[in-house]
């Protein structure tokens, strides 16, 4: 594997490092989004040359704001994510605080803007989902790893 492909098992291997270490995954996160900022949205280490998006969002329950680095797609204008927690039995809870309160801020590169998520179903959940992973094969694997269908969700920018 090169490229895109081994992002997600890079980005596995270097998260679970991270756990058998004892060290917390959100400094992990912290820590790729630093240098996200620090770099006009390139960073490198296990998601070098990934397509990668911070995405701000309310906790569902506590209403604290949180951020998340993750990779993307685009379609046309939309930003697409995909909550496949490499394959685990439950969505990420990112993905629940999305749903739970849908208005959240983007960043890609230097630009950062507002935008109203909502989850695709049906053919434009296959649609999307294969879209990403012809990119980035690894998601093919993650949903053999669930049973669970692994929620797509669409970013689309609020304007001002």
């Amino acid at each position: 594997m090169s490229g895109l492909d081994d992002v997600g098992a890079r980005a596995l291997r270097a998260i679970r490092a991270t756990i058998t270490n004892g060290d917390d995954v959100s400094d992990f996160n912290q820590n790729v989004i630093e240098e996200f900022r620090a770099n006009g949205g390139v960073v490198g280490g296990p998601f070098e040359g990934a397509p990668m998006i911070l995405v701000t969002h309310k906790g569902a329950k506590s209403g604290i704001e949180r951020t998340t680095p993750l990779v993307h797609t685009r379609d046309g204008d939309d930003v697409v994510i995909i909550a496949s927690m490499g394959g685990a039995p439950t969505s990420p809870q990112w993905y629940h605080n999305i749903i739970a309160n849908p208005e959240v801020t983007v960043e890609i590169g230097t630009e950062r803007f507002r935008a109203r998520a909502t989850e695709a179903t049906g053919a434009e959940r296959d649609r999307l989902f294969a879209a990403q992973a012809a990119l980035m094969p690894n998601f093919d694997e993650y949903q053999a790893k669930t049973s669970r269908v692994i929620p797509v969700l669409v970013l689309r920018r609020i304007e001002d």
